[in-house]
């Protein structure tokens, strides 16, 4: 009994617990909640790539998940989805002409040299040092005021320039930003350490234009053209009615599902309803903790997994009934029943599972929400129907005799009579014969 009343003050610090990360942690909403924007990407071939392989496709997603990153949007999302397209969801973000223009362009710099054409017309000319070889880019002004663009080199591109700059020592180093003349100064002496500036020309940068260079250098390019081939928005609107219908939704089924353990198992029913509290509690809880973003199809398995708690209740409630009518005390009744129903209960949790599973690594977004969810349910599920149920019924109804049978939704006939012997005698008075 000790132990009982240990696992009972166990359960209820997890239920507190639980309840404080509810308060405190915010919920993520997936795209179709909270609303946003949705772009659907498709690799372009080029001269030097004429097959888009999984290898390109992963390094487009990768710097795409780079360039969203840049955007500063929480719970973006971008995955592969058939050979050469990936799905990127932006919540919160309904204009797509910035986002559409910051994911889809490559940026370009380049710095050149005075150089000379066949006609003996200057030109520039390529040096070798480009963008690829930058370590980041930083928005900064000048001594005047202007906006620049710092720029930090990785250790092989600080010794490019630092040899650049010493050949090329009251010349001119020209900046080119995609394939645009930025500025031209003329190098004073060799610069070592790695960094430079672009200035913009005379003129200077205005703030958004500077802003968005460092963006898109920061972002880096991307491994082959992309074009954006699907785009459409959710608007807040459409989302909080969802919210608010899937809450609607939740709740009525909730309360079916408690209204009928009630009636159909009267007392282990309640006990059921209390252990779906728990239950849902601490699924919420995780899905806050890990995080989950909850979109409509992870809302739909996560209800799906309350009706699964409630099927693993029903079956040790029936194997209990059972064992009393075999005649069993309620201690031992209740023990079998929990023994009897668990390889039911986990081989049905399993093969759901492994579902799941297969969902999760094969589906769209939309499909691995809804696998997440249901998973994570199943498991909390078969904590709360072994571990709860057994821990309440133990401590409610004690380790003695059933005195009212009621209670578990059984007449007092039925007590001690076994299964079978019921299920003969019911044969018997079908034909008309009597003992």
């Amino acid at each position: 009994m000790k132990n009982k009343i240990l696992m009972f003050w166990f359960i209820v610090a997890i239920v507190i617990v639980s309840a404080i990360i509810i308060v405190v942690k915010p919920t993520k909403l997936g795209l179709d909640l909270v609303g946003g924007s949705r772009l659907v990407l498709e690799a372009q071939t080029t001269k030097e790539i004429a097959k888009i392989t999984p290898e390109v496709m992963g390094r487009l997603q990768f710097a795409i998940e780079q360039r969203v990153n840049k955007l500063g949007v929480a719970e973006t999302v971008v995955q592969q989805t058939g050979e050469k397209r990936l799905i990127i969801e932006i919540p919160s973000v309904t204009d797509l002409k910035e986002a559409k223009s910051f994911i889809g362009e490559t940026a370009q710099l380049e710095f050149k040299k005075e150089g000379k054409a066949a006609d003996g017309s200057p030109i520039w000319v390529e040096t070798g040092l480009t963008g690829k070889d930058l370590s980041k880019s930083i928005l900064s002004t000048d001594q005047t005021g202007q906006w620049v663009v710092s720029l930090e080199f990785n250790s092989e591109g600080a010794k490019k320039f630092a040899d650049l700059t010493k050949a090329l020592v009251g010349q001119q180093m020209a900046i080119f930003f995609d394939g645009e003349l930025q500025s031209a100064p003329v190098i004073r002496e060799a610069i070592y350490g790695g960094k430079a500036q672009i200035s913009g020309g005379d003129s200077g940068f205005e703030y958004e234009e500077a802003e968005r260079m460092v963006n898109l250098l920061n972002a880096g390019a991307l491994p082959v053209p992309a074009e954006i081939v699907e785009e459409n928005t959710v608007g807040p609107t459409l989302g909080a009615d969802s919210i608010a219908k899937s809450t609607k939704a939740g709740i009525i089924g909730l309360s079916a599902v408690m209204i009928f353990m009630i009636v159909f198992y009267h007392v282990p029913g309640l006990i059921a309803d209390i252990a779906l509290i728990i239950y849902s509690l601490i699924l919420f809880a995780l899905f806050k903790t890990i995080p989950v973003t909850l979109t409509l199809a992870g809302i739909a398995g996560f209800i799906l997994s309350i009706g699964m708690a409630v099927d693993a209740n029903i079956l040790i409630f029936e194997r209990t009934k059972e064992e009393l009518r075999a005649g069993r005390n309620l201690f031992t009744a209740i023990n079998s029943g929990f023994d009897r129903a668990f390889t039911s209960i986990f081989d049905s949790n399993m093969t759901t599972i492994i579902t799941c599973t297969i969902l999760y690594l094969l589906g769209t977004s939309i499909v691995k929400g809804f696998a997440l969810t249901l998973a994570i349910g199943v498991i909390v599920s078969m904590f709360t129907a072994i571990t709860v149920t057994k821990n309440f019924m133990h401590l409610i109804f004690g380790t003695g005799e059933l005195k009212h049978p009621a209670l578990f939704g059984l007449r007092k006939d039925e007590i001690g009579q076994s299964y079978e012997a019921k299920e003969t005698k019911r044969e018997k008075a079908k034909f008309g014969i009597l003992d």
